[in-house]
């Protein structure tokens, strides 16, 4: 049966920070299993900023993207 959320949360808030950090460290790597997922983001996020840095493209606000999303799902 699994332990309640609220409990594994109290037991684990018990332990040293040392651990808690390895623990942290383990859930996020557990999370993180699609690597060539996030190799493709992280080769995007670097090609649209050597554009902006080469000018062929300009930077845009999170207030100005969310905007340009909203109006193209319209």
């Amino acid at each position: 049966m699994p332990i309640p959320i609220e409990a594994l949360e109290a037991e684990l808030l018990r332990l040293p920070a040392v651990e808690r950090a390895r623990l942290l460290d383990r859930v996020i790597a557990s999370l993180d299993r699609d690597r060539e997922h996030d190799a493709a983001w992280d080769r995007l996020a670097a090609e649209r900023d050597a554009e902006i840095e080469h000018g062929t493209s300009a930077p845009v606000s999170g207030t100005e993207a969310i905007a340009r999303l909203r109006a193209a799902l319209r």
